[in-house]
């Protein structure tokens, strides 16, 4: 048994002219949570399916516990749980009745899969529906039943895609909390998401993709240290804004500046130099008359790290 149950070198999928998945490489250690993050389109979902043998690739090698994805399906599938991000469950059953079909379809005992139906029904919030249809439930408690009925067996490695798409705040950090309960158990979880939240909470190292390629592959900590070397400076003002982004873009030594879209949203300037630029803005202000609400130097996000990247990629491009 080697520390990894995921290996891929130089994987390749592509569609005629169109490349989903180019020439990726990553190995996936036992017991962590793995995440593999991009914008929707970068090539997630394609992976997960080639690793999962619901895709053959064109090109390059991938095995799970050492087993090709390509050859030896039948030797991977016992051994691992998928939530795609496609909705599949049974219609015609009640919620309940969803997760002990899908318990007995594993083998699982009936002893055993009343008392997993109880927990998951209890953890994901999906009690009071317990006789419901998946017809008559709301998407995140469709979504809900999707993830729960996933774990009605036991997997050494379990492939979420976008597993909380669909559900609010409060469920979304239920499911992450299982899942990461699950991990301190020994199960091993290969995660994508384009929220960059989400994997910053749970995840032990995260692979970063775009347009099929790997930008990044690191822990989250090395990943800010490396491309998080811009530091942010949260500005948010309730009066003067008239001409303030032109004044904001004459400032020395500032890298980016991204304007907000939402009203109750900060403006970020993007700086490596965040004594200066924070000294500039304040004369700015007091010069200008600008009535400043927020002004403070934030440590660069997951999010903001992922846009850096994303940026240097299309200045080595141009």
């Amino acid at each position: 048994m080697t520390e990894y149950c995921v290996e891929t070198t130089e994987l390749t999928k592509d569609y005629g002219k169109v490349v989903a998945v180019d020439h990726v490489s990553f190995k996936v250690l036992r017991g962590e949570v793995f995440g593999f993050l991009g914008p929707n389109g970068a090539g997630k979902t394609t992976t997960i399916k080639m690793l999962t043998t619901l895709l053959k690739p064109t090109d390059g090698k991938a095995s799970v516990f050492g087993f090709d994805v390509g050859s030896e399906g039948a030797k991977i599938r016992p051994r691992i749980g998928v939530v795609q991000q496609e909705m599949s469950y049974e219609y015609s059953l009640g919620v309940e009745e969803n997760l002990d079909m899908y318990g007995f379809l594993w083998n699982v005992p009936k002893k055993e899969r009343r008392e997993r139906i109880e927990l998951l029904l209890g953890k994901f919030g999906l009690k009071d529906v317990r006789k419901t249809n998946p017809q008559e439930l709301s998407m995140g408690q469709r979504r809900r039943l999707q993830v729960a009925r996933e774990f009605m067996h036991d997997c050494e490695l379990m492939f979420l895609d976008e597993p909380t798409t669909g559900l609010d705040p409060q469920a979304r950090r239920i499911t992450l909390d299982f899942v990461r309960e699950k991990v301190e158990g020994g199960m091993t979880v290969f995660f994508t998401t384009h929220i960059m939240e989400e994997a910053e909470y749970i995840c032990d190292r995260i692979a970063v993709i775009d347009h099929g390629k790997i930008l990044a592959l690191d822990t989250i900590g090395n990943l800010k240290r490396k491309f998080g070397g811009v530091s942010v400076i949260h500005l948010r003002v309730t009066d003067g804004k008239d001409g303030l982004n032109q004044k904001l873009e004459k400032l020395r030594n500032v890298e980016r500046i991204v304007y907000p879209k939402q009203e109750d949203e900060p403006l970020k300037v993007y700086t490596k130099d965040a004594d200066t630029v924070l000294s500039q803005i304040i004369d700015m202000a007091s010069s200008s008359g600008l009535h400043v609400e927020e002004l403070r130097i934030k440590e660069p996000s997951l999010d903001d790290v992922f846009i850096q990247m994303v940026n240097q990629k299309g200045d080595g491009q141009k």
